[in-house]
């Protein structure tokens, strides 16, 4: 006990600069995703600016909900859905698509180390205790069954967890999930004193072991810091939830600072997140937002950081959907559909052309590792007519990225046809082993060659009204180099890619191409290969091109090692095919065609060579084309 408040006399003491931080990621989409990575040394941090107080309330934008003065209960993620309060009452647990599983004694006793399923995601969950929150809203709402049972459950874990929680990663994981809990919890507690504010420094001398618990917490965000990502400003708004709860201007100024540094390292000056994912990067958006929101409530100017990088994320977004209104599923990113946030480009694409603002370009090179393109805005077709695309280049694979640089996916007409097959979170298996890497991307992979995470250059680019051309290269293995050149057409719409690869030793090469679940793929010849489903058949073709001769194959929901699969969320799989061209030597060329086209439209082709350029005379229904092959790889449409 003497240990006990010793550790809080020295919460209340002047903060310590941050030495340490350990990296982790938090949650997206309803709580479904968890990760904890390796932790890094840091510097410490810049004393961060005094606060500026808002001189005038808040004024919410037409049409929204006007935002409660102080830091508000933010809710539970979604996780409560699933967890009536007949559950929390007989402490019982649920998440994913495992059955419920008692975690206590019925009487708020919790075994906090339980993991029936060997789930570190189901685990970390039960430790946010977000799952309590049909017990903290009837608490809230009156109910005194709900208040002692819930309250019991809290307490246990404050009991059975002691701090730092060094032992248990789960517990440390969701600190700043359930760091909002224990602020819902304590304004149940003073809805039930009948008190107005949600700030206020005392409660009654039963309830110390609640905001002793809160500030526990905020020293351990404060001495934890994950920096310039997700978790981070989860944490950098737990930690500010806590200074306004009590009024303490050494934490706000603390999470304001930090928000405000890791706002510009978390979305660059393009709009493109740290996190190689598309999904993630539609979470920061709505997380970054969340937290500006927050800080106003309390009535602190968070600066002009935040709202600029979010609206130039929210451009990038509005290029990473496609035209049937969902995003392109790159890294980890689950099958989702665009969120409209009216006034914005995305408002735009999610309202397919109704409302909001029309993007200014219909394509986007990024820096950070992204290219989008699509074949317009509905300007001159219906929008959901329209085709889009991405490649993928840039820095390694880190965070919640995939080893997929130089993939391709592609929307045609609203249609996915090259699709980036998902991910499979992180309970452990072939397929979470498999989906992010080369092998479940649209890729030429050296199956017989070590390979690596690399670095992939841009060499090139060029557009024009009706087509888009890219070069990409790099060493994606042990003494393998790796070039692809990319042209994506429009009218027809239609993908062309040259893959190169060059060895000092003999490789299989392999060009793998990953297309919708769904599809009946018929292998009609070694260089041609058709896919029809969803009224849609897509023509794969493996033009011979110089010296190489090739195979096609096709594999679809194998296991052991896993290939051919469509992973929508991180809880199903279904079998999808994937189309292998291969070659065999110490070089490769494999030249591919992905020309989808309408039930009953033929497609063909034929080649020619003049001088030192190859020429590929395509043919889609009534359309004809003619593209050129320079001796460098370059690919130009010629009309």
């Amino acid at each position: 006990m003497a240990g006990h408040k010793a550790l809080q006399r020295k919460l209340g003491n002047t903060i310590a600069l941050v030495t340490v931080c350990v990296l982790v990621c938090g949650i997206a989409f309803a709580g479904a995703i968890f990760l904890l990575l390796p932790g890094k040394a840091r510097t410490a941090e810049p004393v961060p600016p005094p606060l500026t107080r808002l001189s005038t309330p808040l004024s919410p934008a037409p049409g929204v909900k006007p935002v409660p003065v102080g830091y508000a209960c933010p809710g539970y993620s979604g996780l409560q859905k699933d967890i009536p309060l007949s559950m929390v009452l007989n402490d019982t647990f649920a998440w994913g698509k495992n059955p419920p599983y008692k975690v206590g004694n019925g009487a708020g006793d919790i075994t906090w180390g339980s993991n029936p399923y060997n789930d570190p995601s189901w685990h970390l969950w039960v430790h946010s205790l977000r799952w309590l929150g049909n017990g903290i809203d009837a608490a809230r709402a009156g109910n005194a069954t709900a208040m002692k049972h819930t309250l019991a459950i809290i307490q246990d874990w404050v009991r059975d967890n002691p701090f730092p929680w060094k032992a248990n990663p789960s517990a440390a994981e969701s600190t700043m999930h359930r760091t909002n809990v224990l602020i819902c919890a304590r304004q149940a507690v003073l809805t039930g004193l009948h008190t107005k504010t949600l700030n206020t420094k005392t409660l009654p001398a039963e309830y110390k072991w609640l905001d002793d618990a809160l500030l526990t917490h905020a020293q351990y965000m404060i001495d934890h810091w994950s920096g310039n990502r997700n978790h981070g400003t989860d944490e950098s708004i737990a930690l500010f939830g806590v200074g306004c709860t009590f009024n303490r201007e050494d934490l706000m100024r603390k999470a304001v600072g930090r928000l405000n540094s890791a706002v510009v390292q978390s979305i660059d000056a393009e709009g493109t997140t740290n996190e190689q994912s598309v999904g993630y990067a539609g979470f920061n958006y709505e997380l970054w937002g969340r937290a500006a929101r927050f800080v106003r409530a309390c009535g602190i100017d968070p600066g002009p950081a935040i709202d600029a990088r979010r609206k130039l994320l929210a451009e990038w977004m509005a290029l990473a959907t496609k035209p049937n209104g969902e995003l392109f599923q790159i890294g980890n990113t689950t099958q989702k559909k665009a969120d409209n946030y009216p006034g914005t480009p995305w408002e735009f694409v999610w309202s397919k052309g109704k409302s909001g603002p029309r993007p200014e370009r219909r394509t986007g090179i990024f820096k950070g590792g992204y290219i989008f393109g699509h074949t317009g805005w509905g300007e001159t077709q219906a929008f959901g007519e329209e085709s889009a695309y991405s490649i993928r280049f840039g820095q390694e694979k880190k965070y919640h990225g995939h080893d997929d640089h130089t993939s391709i996916n592609y929307n045609w007409h609203g249609h996915d046809v090259l699709i980036d097959p998902g991910y499979y979170g992180y309970k452990k298996g072939d397929l979470q082993d498999w989906a992010p890497s080369q092998a479940a991307h649209n890729v030429m992979t050296i199956p017989t060659a070590t390979g690596k995470l690399v670095k992939t250059r841009l060499v090139g680019s060029a557009s024009t009204s009706n087509s888009d051309y890219y070069k990409l290269a790099d060493e994606p293995a042990e003494g393998v180099k790796r070039t692809r050149d990319v042209l994506v057409l429009k009218d027809p719409d239609v993908v062309v890619a040259l893959d190169r690869g060059e060895s000092g030793s003999e490789q299989r090469y392999e060009t793998l191409w990953h297309l919708a679940p769904g599809q009946t793929v018929t292998v009609q010849s070694p260089t041609t290969a058709v896919a029809t489903g969803g009224g849609v058949r897509t023509h794969l073709f493996q033009i011979p091109f110089g010296q190489m001769n090739g195979t096609t194959t096709v594999d679809q929901g194998k296991s052991n090692p896993a290939q051919g699969w469509y992973l929508p969320d991180i809880f199903a799989k279904t079998p999808a095919p994937v189309v292998k061209f291969t070659q065999t030597g110490q070089n490769a060329r494999i030249l591919s065609v992905v020309a989808p086209a309408k039930t009953g439209e033929e497609v063909s082709y034929t080649t020619r060579s003049a001088g030192t350029n190859f020429f590929v005379d395509l043919t889609v229904g009534t359309q004809k084309i003619t593209v050129k092959v320079d001796p460098d790889g370059r690919l130009t449409r010629m009309n």
